[in-house]
């Protein structure tokens, strides 16, 4: 019987390794496969959701139209009792930090990070009062929370939200001096300041005895404008709205 060459005995081993490898590697692949495909193919965790959500809140001063952050009217509890309308006279297209509040608070808003300020001016059912809003956008809860808490205490307006006129309408007195009362609230990286006053154009100075109740409906307003832009909605991915 002839010898097989030593060469050729040696050469079966190496083949199989190679065999037994290949299959390895095609096996590995096959799984890298099937992950990748199971990757792009599920649907988003719950986890996603939540930062997709909390990313869309975080986007709405830019994204939503002005009319959907400031509505054409606003409900609220009326003094005498029952429920009013603000209405909507106008809204500003101007979106600073600086130009939006009194110069003794803009250091405040520039060092919270401020990214703009959103304003619009309410009139009350009976045409008496006017509200300015303003929405200050920040990078974070902690900006928003941080120019809350350098507002002035007991609801007095300055340093505080600059009054927006809208000339030629019921608004057109409503000035700095003409402020007489403030609130503000917050929420996520918004924070929403409301100022007013009188129609009449009369100076906070010159009021007499002060009516707290007169201007208590500016934070049905504020909560109102606040809890549209700051509460978070799930994501729908059947929805043209959302990329998911």
């Amino acid at each position: 019987m002839n010898e097989v060459p030593r060469q050729r005995r040696r050469s079966w081993p190496t083949l199989l390794v190679a065999s037994v490898l290949t299959l390895f590697c095609a096996a590995v692949a096959g799984v890298a496969t099937s992950a990748a495909g199971a990757e792009l193919t599920r649907g988003p965790t719950r986890a996603e959701l939540d930062r997709a959500a909390l990313d869309e809140v975080a986007r709405r001063w830019q994204a939503w139209p002005a009319g959907r952050i400031f509505p054409a009217t606003v409900r609220y509890a009326a003094e005498q009792g029952g429920e009013e309308r603000a209405r909507r006279v106008g809204i500003s297209p101007e979106t600073g930090c600086d130009g939006a509040v009194d110069a003794r608070l803009r250091g405040t808003l520039r060092r919270a990070g401020c990214l703009g300020v959103l304003r619009a001016t309410y009139i009350d059912a009976l045409q008496g009062v006017v509200v300015t809003v303003g929405v200050a956008v920040f990078n974070d809860e902690i900006g928003a929370a941080r120019v809350k808490a350098a507002l002035p205490a007991k609801g007095r307006p300055s340093p505080g939200l600059r009054a927006l006129a809208f000339p030629g309408t019921v608004t057109d007195r409503f000035a700095s001096a003409v402020r007489q009362a403030s609130v503000a609230r917050h929420a996520g990286p918004y924070l929403v300041m409301a100022t007013a006053g009188q129609t009449d154009g009369r100076p906070a100075k010159a009021v007499g005895e002060q009516r707290p109740t007169l201007f208590a409906f500016t934070g049905d307003i504020a909560d109102h404008i606040l809890s549209g832009l700051s509460t978070p909605a799930r994501p729908d991915c059947l929805s043209a709205e959302w990329r998911c």
